[in-house]
Order: C-alpha cells, then structure tokens, then sequence
C-alpha cells in the first residue's frame, strides 16, 4: 500500500502534473532526491504515470464507447488486438471475461468512424456481439481526478502548487493544429517529458516548445492525466454501471453522481442506456451498499446493469506502452478523457 508521502506525490502531481521535483519537494518538505526517488518507484511499483491529453471537441474528434461480447476463448486475444490500435485507449476486460470495453478516438467524420465501428470489428473472429455510444458529455473524469487519489495535501500545500500552475497557464490560449502533433505524441507518451525532450520531439526550440506548451494549456485544448494503480487506495473490486435515466431528469443525476467519492468516471452517452459510470470499491459488499444505499436513492434511474471489471489492459493513452504490452492490472484510477 501506498505511504503519506506517495499520497502526497500523488495529489501534487494532480495538482500540477508538470510541476519540477524541486517545487514539489518544497511544498511536501522533502529534498527534490527524495521526491524523484519515489516517482520512480511509484512508475515502477503503481504503474503511476502522467500522460498529455487534447480535448477531443477541440481537436476535432468523437469518442465512443464500445462494447463487445466475445468467446471466452477468443475474449483475451481480442482485447490485446484492440490494447494494440493507436485509436483506443480504456480497455477493459469486464463480465467474467467475455466482454471488451474500450474507448474508440474517431474522427468527427463519419466516414472515418464508420470504418472501425462498422468494419473492423465485427470481422474480427470470435465476437457475438457489438454495440457502440457515442460519449456526449462527461460530468466527472477526464481532466478531473478520482477523489480518493487526492485527499493526501492540507489547503495550504493545494494552494501553494494551484498558484504556479495558475501562473504557468496565464499565457495567451491557442487551439492545437497539425503542427503541434510531435509535441502531442511525445506527451501522450510522457507527460513529464522536459523541455529538451521535447526539443528533440519537435524540432523546435526549448523556448518555443514552452511557448506552444503554455498556450495549449491555457486554451484548455491540452490537459494532464495522472494513472495510478487505484487497488493500491485499497481497490479491489471495479464496476461499469451502465443506466436508463429519464432525459429530463439526467443532468441532475449526472451531478449528483459526480459528487460521489465511489466514482471515478460519469458520462452521458447515446444508446438504451444514456448515463454511464465506473465505480471504484473496496470490495463487493462495499460495491453492493453503493448500489442498494446510494443509487438506490435516486428513483430517476429507471435500470441499472452493473458489469464488473475484470482487468485494465491499457489506460488514458491511446499510445502503447510498457503497460498496455504486458497487459498489467494496473492502469489509472479514471476513465475516458472526454469533457
């Protein structure tokens, strides 16, 4: 399990996901050594990781939520060939092994959609089943961390790191475009990348890439994740819910919903079922007092399938990495990216 200072790492780097060893250390009263010693452990050990993100309404993209039902024989091999793709991320083995979720990135085109949603996958040998929503609106997740991965920082150390991210961000905002997609890449891949990194990246000058970098921020068009193995906040037992909710009564739901700490991840989306969450407990008799005591508290919701999560095959990148290839359960304490 994680000690008060890797919870503290952790909420730092929510905070101000690009913030140096050295600010942090100042503000958790630890040497920078000590600092940077733990989040290369923590990489190793909580397969923590910050990775760069572009808004998708920004950038010119739709994301949808795919479910597929596979053989159980052909339900692992599917879901890797899926980790694979350089347009998914989310994906998640659920129900017992036989079902893949994952989040598709498509182009607004719907051309372009079509060709995987309509395609691919339904050639693709062993699957019986496919249905596919298109996320709308996301309440909770994203840029917005999983409470329980953030409650390790006193007000005081919150402010301290909110007013330089605050200062950093002050630049004047610029939406992405294609000139931007080295730099994009290379923080998908890393979020802590240095300025020379990103340098070499881009071909650009440190100074430019800081300019570019800032004014990405500031426009809202690039935020910063931060992954984290959630079992080691004492998760054991993960859940899609997928529910019905009356369409004059879900966006109060929705917001509700995203006040809970049970929560990580709460999203409109098209489909027989338009509201969507993943819930994050300590066992299943903690997923079952949330579902009786809490959901079930708001008549609004008409049905409810709740469909456990087996293992988290790739996380918030769509890039593969280290983690997606080895298929570790680690893989982030959120979900989809979309705001």
């Amino acid at each position: 399990m994680l000690d008060d200072l890797d919870r503290a790492l952790i909420h730092a780097l929510h905070i101000d996901p690009r913030a140096p060893f050295s600010r942090i250390a100042g503000v958790l009263g630890v040497s920078a050594q000590t600092v940077a010693r733990r989040y290369r452990r923590l990489r190793t050990e909580a397969s923590l990781r910050v990775v760069g993100l572009t808004d998708p309404d920004r950038a010119g993209r739709a994301q949808w939520l795919v479910r597929l039902t596979a053989a159980a024989s052909a339900a692992q091999d599917i879901a890797r060939a899926l980790v694979r793709r350089s347009d998914t991320s989310w994906v998640k083995l659920a129900s017992g092994g036989t079902e893949i979720v994952a989040v598709v990135h498509a182009a607004t085109d719907s051309a372009a959609a079509n060709s995987l949603l309509l395609r691919d996958i339904p050639r693709t040998g062993g699957v019986t089943a496919v249905s596919a929503h298109l996320l709308l609106h996301t309440y909770l997740g994203g840029p917005t961390n999983w409470r329980r991965s953030a409650e390790a920082l006193d007000a005081a150390q919150q402010s301290a790191l909110l007013e330089r991210a605050a200062a950093d961000a002050a630049h004047t905002p610029r939406q992405p475009g294609p000139q931007d997609a080295a730099l994009l890449a290379a923080l998908e891949r890393d979020g802590r990348a240095d300025q020379g990194e990103l340098a070499r990246a881009t071909g650009w000058s440190p100074v430019t890439v800081a300019r570019r970098l800032a004014g990405l921020r500031a426009g809202g068009a690039l935020f910063f994740d931060v992954e984290v193995d959630a079992a080691l906040f004492g998760v054991t037992t993960r859940a899609l819910l997928w529910m019905s909710v009356r369409p004059a009564h879900l966006e109060p739901v929705a917001k509700a919903l995203a006040g809970h700490d049970e929560l990580a991840f709460v999203a409109a989306t098209t489909g027989p079922t338009n509201l969507v969450a993943q819930a994050l407990c300590r066992d299943p008799a903690d997923l079952h007092r949330y579902l009786t005591r809490r959901l079930g508290s708001l008549a609004a919701i008409r049905s409810l399938e709740t469909s456990p999560v087996l293992r988290n095959l790739k996380a918030a990148s769509p890039v593969l990495t280290d983690l997606a290839r080895a298929g570790r359960p680690g893989a982030g304490s959120k979900a989809p990216a979309h705001r």
